[in-house]
């Protein structure tokens, strides 16, 4: 027998980002949530992470009643400007309001956390071992990231590989050449690999390098004199870091995925279920694709835990595929000297520059995914605008 849609539980394993965001679309589609963390708030904000958000994700805040609020700690960039070292090949992306926004952990999980802290909906059950137990039909959502211990109880692999590569972080003060600069990211192909510059406003950015593991080692081990010289090598001409603003640090980087997406009436979100490359800035917005997903299903009130957790995965797999294979593919394509591949690459990057109608396509396929894309026409939007 189901239960009546106001009696239905859902239990919200892991507060970072996803975890919240689910549990306020949960509780914002009538469900009563228990979020639960080992971690305390304090600790759930030191994470040291910059999120480039696309218009997907701000539709879903949006429709959360949470973009308002949100929006204070996330600055839009107009301009992305994309470079290939290897081809010397390069063209530009743009639009109107913004091609993305950039926003910084800290605030936007504590924006997260007190937005549940406020909601009537939601138990938070923080930095404490002991917690209430869920019923047998209750819904579990699990999004305590990569290294989840629940998905393993469950005994749900999580399939994939580390890259060569690792990820090296760190906020600059930067000094340009441009007055858009504040308005302006650009994604570096280097053939050690991709170089993100994300732009949080007022001449800061945080900088995301790729490349070997013992070379990102090497380089936060650096005298930050030595490390400033190293990083503006990198970086274009127009954009030059003059200061480091925290420690550089560096983490490993894997292409994993769950190869099932729940099992009874337990569902894996976020990182706990996938976990990519974060060139083109999927990560985040990926997880919270998941998270759209699973709010539009616990609106259904005919639905129970069970149905909800099948039908969940029959929704996310083909998007979550499509992504992880085309992040994988720049990769292998671009971070690389290969001599065959330049021309390739040189081909297709002068194609974007010519054809407004194919940079407005590859926007789109990276703010809504290829499934996204088709289901919600965005193919047709000029300028990556929101309906």
């Amino acid at each position: 027998m189901q239960r009546a849609a106001s009696e239905r539980t859902a239990w919200v394993r892991g507060a970072g980002p996803t975890g919240s965001l689910a549990a306020l679309a949960l509780a914002e589609a009538g469900w009563r949530v228990h979020l639960l963390d080992p971690q305390t708030p304090e600790q759930l904000l030191q994470r040291r992470r910059a999120y480039a958000l696309t218009h997907s994700t701000q539709e879903l805040l949006i429709q959360l009643k949470l973009w308002r609020h949100l929006s204070s700690c996330c600055h839009p960039f107009r301009r992305l400007e994309l470079h290939d070292r290897g081809s010397k090949a390069s063209t530009l992306f743009s639009a109107p309001e913004a091609v993305g926004w950039i926003a910084d952990h800290r605030p936007l999980q504590q924006h997260l956390l007190e937005a549940c802290h406020q909601h009537k909906a939601v138990a938070m059950h923080l930095g404490t071992g002991s917690s209430p137990s869920p019923s047998p039909d209750d819904l579990q959502v699990i999004a305590e990231g990569a290294n989840s211990s629940s998905r393993d109880a469950l005994g749900i692999g999580f399939r994939g590989f580390r890259y060569r590569q690792s990820c090296l972080t760190v906020q600059v003060k930067l000094t340009t050449t441009s007055s858009s600069s504040d308005d302006t990211a650009w994604e570096l192909f280097r053939p050690e690999g991709p170089l993100a510059v994300l732009p949080f406003g007022a001449g800061v950015a945080q900088v995301v390098w790729s490349a070997p593991q013992q070379r990102c080692q090497q380089r936060c081990e650096l005298h930050p004199e030595a490390f400033l010289a190293a990083l503006n090598q990198a970086l274009p001409p127009a954009a030059q870091a003059e200061a480091l603003l925290d420690q550089p640090a560096w983490f490993p980087v894997e292409w994993r995925l769950a190869p099932r997406l729940g099992r009874g009436t337990t569902l894996l979100c976020g990182e706990t279920a996938h976990r990519c490359h974060p060139v083109g800035g999927q990560g985040l917005n990926l997880c919270w694709r998941d998270v759209a997903t699973l709010a539009a299903l616990a609106q259904q009130p005919e639905l129970g835990a069970r149905q909800l957790v099948q039908r969940y995965g029959r929704r996310r797999w083909l998007d979550l595929i499509a992504v992880m294979i085309a992040t994988d593919g720049l990769i292998r394509l671009f971070s690389n000297g290969h001599r065959l591949l330049l021309p390739i690459r040189r081909f297709g990057i002068a194609l974007l520059d010519g054809i407004p109608a194919l940079r407005r396509l590859s926007l789109n396929l990276a703010t809504y995914g290829p499934v996204g894309m088709l289901l919600t026409g965005a193919w047709q939007r000029p300028n990556n605008q929101p309906p």
